[in-house]
């Protein structure tokens, strides 16, 4: 661990780009929530049924869709308790490994997520990806990139 002597303090650029990043981040996440409420559904929610309906026979390991959506298991638990109240996923017991569930998307949840998707992407769209200059996007993706692979290689280890 660092000194404060020891310390790289951040410039003014530095500073105002992490600011800036920050309030991206959280306005947009709060935008794109408050988009998915008249659906009943919270970015959680969408992420999931995403997750779900792009994979091989719509359905996941509790376990990697905790790991893909980046939730505890017991998080993960009560969230998928909910949707299936809601009738969107439902869970399935692994046939090879008595302890390991599988959530599956039901047809409620594939219909939910094809009349949801459009309105998500035209949300995306114009909050985010129709005000950045075309140019920029290219650019936005370069150096996002490396920073998602660092913080993914980082995220199994204590």
């Amino acid at each position: 661990m660092e000194s404060e002597t020891d310390t790289r303090w951040l410039t003014a650029e530095e500073q105002c780009a992490w600011r800036t990043h920050l309030e991206v981040n959280r306005l947009l996440a709060h935008q794109l929530e408050r988009d998915l409420q008249p659906f009943g559904l919270t970015m959680n929610d969408y992420e999931i049924l995403v997750n779900l309906s792009e994979a091989e026979g719509r359905r996941l390991r509790m376990s990697d869709l905790a790991a893909a959506t980046l939730q505890s298991k017991s998080r993960l638990s009560h969230q998928i308790t909910r949707m299936e109240n809601a009738g969107l996923v439902r869970r399935e017991n692994c046939e090879s490994d008595r302890r390991g569930l599988f959530a599956v998307l039901t047809e409620l949840g594939l219909e939910t997520m094809r009349k949801v998707a459009p309105h998500h992407v035209a949300s995306v769209r114009r909050h985010f990806l129709d005000l950045l200059p075309a140019e920029a996007l290219d650019s936005l993706s370069a150096a996002l990139t490396p920073i998602a692979a660092h913080l993914r290689s980082h995220r199994s280890r204590p």
